[in-house]
Parts: structure tokens; sequence; C-alpha cells
């Protein structure tokens, strides 16, 4: 009878087995995936009871889903076997190709181990392929395995990865599944298996497009807040290229930027930092670092002044792959940079006069002169150090008068280089740190004066025997005294103020004017043979002498020079005490040739 029946049986079943697997595609979440896989055997192979035991990331398999019965799916939903209980029932009992079926027989065995169970005891069977209350027969379902595994040709065949596994009882006519019965349950095992992948994957791209979407947000949140911070921060900002050809050229910047530097945002995307910094301070923005570096500079502005700013860098990528750039910081520091220099100036000049102080005076007195004497030049090379220094033929010295050295203009008869007498800094002169390899000399042995022009004076004193060195005019007032007594302090400040300004326009812009202290000034004048130092402390004397007006009355004082030379190997105080002794000679002998005229 079932041999006769059987074409019609397999038409019928394969007709369920259809819908059952067209119902696994509709399914969308991993749940519902579960869930249609356990009502599937239900509804298509004609068991009654089905259960869906899912592999969790831990290995161990949990129930996924049941079908069948209510009670047994409350009992049973949730709970966890382990998987090495799992790996003992699927290597037991009856293969029938995938499928595995432990008959009552030897399922005893397994009654307490930690698989959840809801199996009820029944009658011995009738007949040799009844079904038994403690038969199971369980179908696994394993990963689709990719094409590139199946023909990797490995004899053992490639290593499949276990999904779950489908439970199934009580087969509705009461007997084993025969081999289409089988065929039908291992098809539908391997389907299920494809659409809880698919349920997988499509949940994973679902997390991922939830998660991507949630890090886009966040992404243009925090552009949109860096877009604001950066549009309106208070100070300067600017992003530059970092690599490449167009290395350092401007991207985009602020408006407080543009306004500081009086450039539209147009016009700032043709520049590069190094495009608008003060050609002193190019070597200080090539040495700032991308990464944190800081430096203070001047930035040009588009009426060709220069402002003080500082900057700070820092390097930002578009993306984590992506490109990097150059953020740059910029704060206006004018202010604080001309107080700076205003504390600086106040340090070193004198509050009455503007000019040097005596701190200052011995500062650029003592950078220019070192320990080692002038005896080193007899020691074979004397005549070369004696000469090449303070030529007349060398720019700024051909006769005295003309103009030294370029430089802005400090306002106290100096030219300021950067460092130099306007920053609080030692005199300089623009030979000071010629070195004399430059000039063909090598010295035998390195020595900390290597790289310093050394000072010589004239050898012959008032007589000029060619030598050009750096001379010493100390100058002390005559008369000062008396008009102090007379007319008191606020016209002897006046007279001062006036004595100094005198000086100052009688002297080359390279010149050093400072006032020592009461009423005498030091006059630094570098590059002059000893008739130039007599003929500039003449025409001093001659700037001083004319009336000075205060308050509607005319007053004079005279004035005392002395000439001094600076000479390596001598002291600051040496110098100043050998010029100031010649004054005080002049002093004295001006005076004797007075009383003898009286």
């Amino acid at each position: 009878m079932e041999t006769e029946s059987e074409p019609y049986v397999r038409l019928s079943t394969l007709r369920q087995l259809h819908q059952v697997v067209a119902d696994l595609s509709t399914a969308r979440s991993l749940a519902d995936t579960l869930q249609t896989v356990a009502d599937g055997v239900v509804a298509g192979l004609n068991y009654e009871l089905a259960c869906v035991n899912l592999v969790r990331p831990d290995g161990d398999l949990v129930v996924a889903a049941f079908a069948g019965s209510s009670a047994a799916e409350a009992l049973i939903t949730g709970r966890v076997g382990s998987r090495a209980s799992w790996d003992r029932r699927l290597n037991m009992g009856t293969a029938w190709g995938d499928l595995r079926f432990i008959p009552h027989t030897e399922g005893w065995v397994l009654m307490e181990d930690d698989v959840p169970q809801w199996y009820t005891d029944g009658p011995a069977p009738r007949f040799e392929d009844e079904w038994h209350p403690h038969d199971r027969l369980y179908a696994p379902m394993y990963a689709p395995t990719p094409a590139s595994a199946r023909a990797g040709g490995d004899p053992a065949g490639p290593v499949r990865e276990l999904l779950g596994v489908i439970s199934v009882d009580r087969p509705r006519n009461g007997r084993h599944p025969g081999p289409w019965g089988q065929e039908a349950l291992q098809m539908y095992a391997s389907q299920s298996a494809i659409a809880i992948s698919n349920a997988r994957l499509r949940a994973n791209m679902q997390r991922a497009l939830v998660r991507l979407e949630r890090e886009q947000q966040a992404l243009r949140a925090s552009e949109e807040s860096f877009r604001q911070a950066f549009e309106y921060a208070p100070s300067g900002m600017a992003i530059a290229e970092m690599g490449g050809d167009q290395h350092g050229r401007l991207l985009r910047t602020n408006d407080a930027l543009c306004r500081l530097l009086g450039r539209p945002a147009s016009v700032m995307r043709r520049y590069s930092f190094a495009d608008l910094v003060h050609p002193e301070d190019i070597g200080t923005l090539l040495r700032t670092s991308a990464e944190g570096g800081r430096a203070e500079l001047r930035l040009g502005r588009r009426d060709g002044t220069y402002v003080w700013v500082s900057l700070r860098n820092s390097v930002v990528a578009d993306t984590a792959d992506g490109p990097r750039f150059l953020l740059t910081h910029v704060e206006d520091i004018e202010e604080r940079k001309r107080h700076e220099l205003q504390l600086a100036h106040r340090a070193s000049h004198d509050a009455l006069t503007g000019l040097p102080n005596s701190a200052e005076l011995r500062s650029r007195l003592s950078a220019r002169i070192c320990e080692r004497p002038t005896a080193y030049a007899g020691e074979g090379q004397g005549t070369e150090y004696a000469g090449f220094g303070y030529e007349s033929d060398r720019p700024g010295y051909e006769g005295y008068g003309a103009p030294a050295y370029e430089g802005y203009d400090s306002g106290d008869g100096t030219a300021a280089q950067p460092g130099g007498p306007a920053a609080g800094g030692g005199y300089e002169s623009p030979y000071e740190h010629e070195h004399e390899h430059g000039f063909g000399f090598e010295p035998a042995g390195a020595g900390p004066y290597d790289h310093h022009v050394h000072i010589v004076a004239p050898s012959g004193g008032d007589v000029d025997d060619g030598t050009k060195g750096l001379a010493v005019l100390f100058c002390d007032l005559d008369g000062f005294k008396s008009i102090n007594d007379r007319f008191g302090h606020h016209t002897g400040d006046a007279v001062l103020i006036e004595v100094a300004r005198r000086l100052t326009t009688g002297v080359r812009d390279g010149d050093t004017v400072a006032r020592l202290g009461g009423d005498e000034f030091v006059v630094l004048a570098d590059g002059l043979g000893a008739a130039d130092a007599a003929d500039l402390a003449v025409r001093l004397r001659n700037a001083i002498i004319p009336p000075i007006r205060v308050d509607g009355r005319a007053v004079r004082v005279g004035a005392s020079f002395g000439i001094g030379w600076a000479e390596c190997g001598m002291t600051v105080e040496e110098v100043l005490n050998s010029a100031d002794q010649r004054m005080y000679v002049e002093k004295r002998s001006r005076a004797k040739v007075h009383r003898r005229a009286g």
C-alpha cells in the first residue's frame, strides 16, 4: 500500500516543501526567520513538534524558536545546551546523510546531559519503523560554503560552520521518515541555513547602516562645530596643505585672520605664511615644527606694515586615511610686543634724554671687544688683523658722515638690528661676526674668538697711521653746573635734552650716543682713524656751543672731549677710563689757555 502511494507522497511533500521554503524568503528579521523555520517543519514536513537551536557567539546552542506545542515552547525556549553535549549527540546514532537519528534504545544515555528536553514516555513500538517518544532526529544547519572553498581540493572537504540544529518529533504518520522524507528534511535544513545566514547578513548590514548613519551624523555635527569654531574664533585661524608641490599654501582662513592682515579670504588663498612673514623672521618660521610648534614673528599686512603674532601649529587629518593638513592658530601679540620693547627700552635707555644708558653703553662696548689681547696679532698675522677689519673702502666708511648700515631707527642715534640695541641687546656692527676664513685667513687651532673681528687702535695716538678702529669719545659739558644752580633743574634738564639731540644729529646712523650720567655723554664711532675721530670731536663741540633757548632765555654750555680707543684685551672700564682721562687732560689744558688769555 505505501509503495503504491509513494509517488503521491513525494509530490505532496514537494509542494509543501516548496511553499515553506518560499515562506523563508518573506521573513525579514533573524527572529522572524527562526520562527518561520520552526513553523515550516510543522506545516510542510508533517512533524507535530519542531525546535530550532541556534549557535551563540560563545559556541553553545540556545533554543531560539519552537512550533507545535505552546506548553513545550514555554518550557524550553531560551534555554541553553552546551556545545560539548550537542557535539556528542551529533556524533552518535545513525547518519541519514547530514541527519542524525538516535533511536530510543540508545537515547537513554542522553537523559542526563544539559540539552533542553521535551520528550514523554510511551509504550514500546508495535512494528519495526514505528516512532517512539524517546526517538531523536536532528537536522544540522551549516553555513553555505563559498565556491572557492568547495574548489580547494581538500580530500576531507572544507570544515563547515555549524549555524544551528533543527530537532523534530512525532511524525504525523507515526513512522520513521523514509528516504524521501529524510531527503526533504535535509534539503529544508540546508535552505533554512541559507535563510538564517541571509537574515544575519541583513541584520549586520542594518546595524552597520545605523552605526554608519550615527557616525555620519556625529561627523556632520563635528564638522559643523569645527566650522563654527573656525569661522567665529576671535583670533586668526588658517588651514594649509601639507606635503606635495603646494606645501604650506593656505586653503582656508577665518574672518579674524583676514581682518588682522587686511586681506580678503580669496586673496589669502594665493599665499603661504612664508610669503607673508617678515624677511628677518623667515628662519623662525622654517624652524617651527608642524606638530605642536610655536613661534612669535611678524606677518605682513596689505598696507605694507607688519604685525607681531604668535603661531601655534597642529596637524589634522581629513579622515582616518585621508590627507593631512596644517591647522595654525594666529594670535595678535602686537600690544604685548610693544609693551615688551618699551620695557626693554626703559631698562636700557636714559629716561630724560632717551639715549642708551650706562648699562647699555657697557653692553654694546663689551660686545665689540674680547679678552684676547692685540698681541695675538703678532703671531704671524698681526698685519692682516690690523688692516682688514676697517679699511676705508668698506661700504659706509668712505669718510665720516657717510651712511653706516641700514636698520630701523631706534630714536637714539643707532641703527637697530634684530636682537640689537632697539631690542635691548648688545651693540652690533654689521661686520662683527665675519669669519676670518671668509677673507682667506686660517688661524691654526680653533678657539672661542675664531668668529670675532678683533679691534685694534691706531698706534700713533693723535697721528693718523691709516688704522681704522672703534673710537670712544667721552664728553663732559662745561658750565652746566652754573646753569643748574642759577636757573634750576628744569632748565638743566632741557639743556641735557637739547645736547643729546645735537649729539645724535651729529653722528652717523650706526654710531651710539649714550648718556653716562649727569652731564657726561659717550659716543661710540666705528671705523675711524685718528684724524677722523679728532674731526668728529671738533664738529660735535661746535654743535653744542650755540645758545640753547629755554623758556624764552638763551643759555650756553661748552663741551670737553676725550678720545679713547677700544681694543681687544682691554676691559670696558679700561676703555671708558682712558677716554675719561683724555677728556680731563683736554679740560685742564683749555682752562690754562683761558687763564693765560685772561
